[in-house]
């Protein structure tokens, strides 16, 4: 092994990967990079600010890079993606080490989005759960599994608030609510960098914002918006520590993100202090081309100037930086920044002290898919599901009955993982297989393809291989039919195939797809009680569902152990507790539709149907059909109003709002509190609610507990942006304190502020 590293310093004296643990370690760390700086060469720095993509069979993108290794061997790469596996990976950080002038180890990146070879469910899945602390264990033990292959650094959390459905990347992310995805986003880092490696905050900024729905559309919001509704999530990454930070594909206001210096110096490392490195999205460097900012070579330029410290898979900063530097659009200064924030990453992961650390022979046999990571991911899955609708109390089912189990996800247990499980090692329990291990009688029928169109069904079938039934569409129906008129309650897995949603799955129709439409309402002409089991990524539209089917559960897409979760919970040896975390539309019209709306002059009362001159649809209502936090339970919960330790608040200060919470029904359960605050006068129209706490409470059968959330000055500031310099600021005045079981049904009080 090459001299440089024996002059690297064992960081296990820092406590998780933030920062150090001292100035001390700083400034050796300092030391060392800048001794390590001293002997690269120009070439060398800027080799250090390329990110090629590696062939391999994970594919995020388009774009490819030829001859990766000879490119490590000269020193002119600074980390690699997509590539995985002990032996290629071991490979590849051996011609790092071994073969380059200074043997500087690689970064090694990967999408670990909801699992490595464990797969939990997916996040819009996760945070249904609405318990960060399972979001940290997930993040940790993907993570570590990812670690034992060579991974250093995990390109996630996605904070996105995502308001449009139709956007597949609804999937990726962890619903509408700022406050909600920021507090999952510091779980994620957590849970990443106890691990051992890199997250990568995404996608700075305003990404789930693009128009219409669509990946990679501009992004058009005011000030006040911005600061008040969708940055929180990524300050919240950073002020936990997160190691790199990923910038978005979108334009924000005209400037793409990418080469936007007013976020990425201006706020991103100015106003919020993030120290750590940044690197663009997928060829986001090049894409500035097409968003008519100039040449490569231009928009390189612009891309280092606005603050890019690495460049995923263009390579503009490979081929012009130099050019960059002779005629006077970079300085060498920025180039000196910005190897030295990629050196820091490689330094505070130990990469230099044991290039090999993420490559322990014989760890992968012992971590990937262990017993322990199994039943962690069963658990998420239990916690997952979110019970929409259970008329006459139809679920649990009785286990004496028969059951027909029809619908093409019955039996497509690898269906199960969702988008981003690129590496999912496949053989999933299905739904089917988890029911008849448990004495269900099952009577099984396909029912139908998931989509009509083969060739679209195909594209579906991406990364998840699905073999299509020949079979008129009739026949399948017929048979489906047939089973249900045999069974006592037909059981109807439908919904999205995985690959349905995540990057580049934007939907325009978000109803169940056709031919499952077409047999869910022959299974409802039988007469036969209907539990429609829902597998999606994103909320779907479900009016005609909600009306004619009398037990919904919505599953999402919940990992490798979903088989086994949903037969537990459907036979009620689980009690569904998940809640959601986007508002389900009532009809596409309404989108955007979001709990955390402003008020507007002319308001309609809910379920006052159609006024005219007043701000309201002519042929729907104006509420989702399933609002934010809204999740049903085999259990009832009681709510008592709200008690205050006090009615005023002033700076300094804090009060205590309470509720007793009673589990009203015959079993045991878990009910998730939430707290929603209102600022009713102001210089500034403010939202209708703000969630601002929750709290996750077992309850026993007829036992009640207080639930308790401290007030606090800090929870009612927002940004006045009147000026156009944002400004947090808290106004006197009266605001309204609301608890409940979902954003619509809360109780309420009323407390004053100084």
């Amino acid at each position: 092994m090459r001299k440089l590293f024996s002059l690297a310093i064992v960081f296990a004296v820092c406590i998780g990967l933030g920062a150090c643990s001292s100035k001390s370690d700083d400034a050796k760390m300092d030391k060392f990079i800048s001794d390590l700086m001293g002997k690269m060469t120009i070439e060398e720095k800027i080799g250090q600010m390329n990110l090629p993509v590696v062939p391999s069979e994970i594919v995020t993108g388009n774009q490819f890079t030829e001859d990766v290794l000879g490119k490590i061997k000269a020193g002119k790469v600074g980390g690699i993606l997509n590539a995985y596996g002990y032996e290629v990976l071991r490979d590849y950080q051996k011609v790092a080490v071994e073969e380059s002038r200074l043997g500087i180890p690689l970064l090694v990146g990967l999408d670990v989005i909801h699992g490595y070879k464990t797969i939990f469910p997916v996040p819009i899945a996760m945070a249904s759960s609405w318990n960060p602390d399972l979001m940290e264990k997930m993040a940790y033990i993907a993570t570590q599994e990812a670690g034992t292959e060579g991974i250093s650094w995990v390109y996630n959390p996605m904070v996105d608030v995502c308001r449009d459905p139709r956007w597949g990347r609804v999937v990726e992310g962890t619903g509408e609510d700022a406050y909600l995805n920021g507090t999952f986003a510091k779980a994620f880092v957590k849970g990443c960098q106890d691990a051992g490696a890199a997250a990568s905050v995404k996608h700075l900024a305003l990404y789930g914002a693009s128009e219409g729905g669509r990946d990679y559309r501009e992004t058009d919001m005011s000030i006040s918006r911005m600061y008040n509704e969708y940055l929180y999530p990524y300050k919240a990454a950073v002020e936990a520590g997160t190691l790199t930070v990923m910038g978005s594909f979108n334009d924000i206001n005209g400037i793409p993100a990418t080469a936007n210096k007013a976020l990425l110096t201006d706020l991103l490392r100015d106003e919020w202090g993030f120290d750590g490195m940044l690197v663009s999205d997928y060829n986001a460097v090049g894409e500035l081309v097409n968003h008519s900012m100039g040449d490569l070579k231009t928009v390189t330029g612009m891309a280092i100037n606005a603050g890019l410290d690495m460049d995923m898979v263009t390579e503009g900063v490979s081929k012009y930086a130099e050019d960059l530097l002779k005629d006077g659009t970079i300085s060498e200064k920025q180039i000196d920044r910005a190897c030295r924030k990629v050196l820091e990453v490689k330094y505070k992961l130990g990469l230099f002290d044991n290039p090999y650390k993420y490559l322990e022979e014989g760890k992968a046999a012992t971590t990937l898919m262990s017993e322990a990571n199994q039943a962690a991911a069963k658990e998420a899955a239990d916690q997952v599901l979110v019970l929409l609708k259970n008329e006459d109390k139809l679920l649990p089912l009785d286990a004496s009955k028969t059951i027909a189990l029809v619908g093409p996800l019955a039996d497509e247990g690898d269906q199960y993982s969702g988008a981003w499980s690129c590496l999912d090692p496949h053989g999933h329990q299905s739904l089917k297989e988890a029911l008849e291990d448990r004495g269900a009688k099952v009577l099984y029928a396909k029912g139908s393809n998931f989509l009509s169109d083969a060739a679209l069904e195909q594209q579906g079938a991406f990364q998840h291989p699905y073999i299509r039934d020949e079979r008129s569409a009739e026949s399948l129906v017929a048979e489906a039919v047939a089973a249900a008129r045999r069974a006592d309650v037909v059981v109807a897995a439908l919904g999205e195939m995985a690959a349905m949603t995540g990057e580049g799955v934007s939907r325009a129709d978000i109803r169940i797809p056709d031919c499952q439409r077409t047999l869910l309402e022959a299974l409802y002409k039988t007469g036969k009680p209907i539990v429609l089991v829902l597998f999606t990524g994103r909320p779907l539209i479900l009016k005609w569902e909600a009306e004619h089917i009398p037990a919904i559960l919505n599953t999402w897409f919940a990992g490798s152990q979903a088989g086994p979760a949903i037969a537990d919970a459907l036979l009620g040896n689980t009690n569904p507790s998940g809640k959601i975390t986007m508002s389900f539309p009532y009809d596409v019209g309404q989108i955007p539709v979001y709990h955390n709306m402003k008020p507007v002059g002319r308001p309609v009362a809910k379920g006052a149907g159609y006024v005219r001159y007043n701000s309201c649809y002519f042929d729907i209502p104006n509420e989702p059909l399933y609002p934010f936090g809204f999740g049903l339970s085999y259990s009832t919960y009681e709510y008592s109003d709200i008690s205050l330790s006090a009615s005023e608040l002033a700076e300094g200060q804090a009060l205590t709002a309470s509720v007793e919470v009673k589990n009203t029904g015959e079993v045991d359960g878990d009910e998730i509190v939430q707290l929603y605050i209102r600022d009713l006068v102001s210089t500034e129209s403010r939202p209708v609610k703000e969630l601002k706490g929750f709290k996750k409470v077992h309850l026993k059968a007829g036992e009640s507990a207080k639930v308790e959330f401290e007030i606090t000055p800090d929870m009612l500031k927002w940004y006045y942006c009147a000026s156009g310099k944002p400004d947090l600021k808290l106004e006197s005045g009266e605001f309204q304190i609301m608890i409940g079981t979902n954003n619509e049904e809360v109780k309420s009080a009323i407390i004053n502020v100084k």
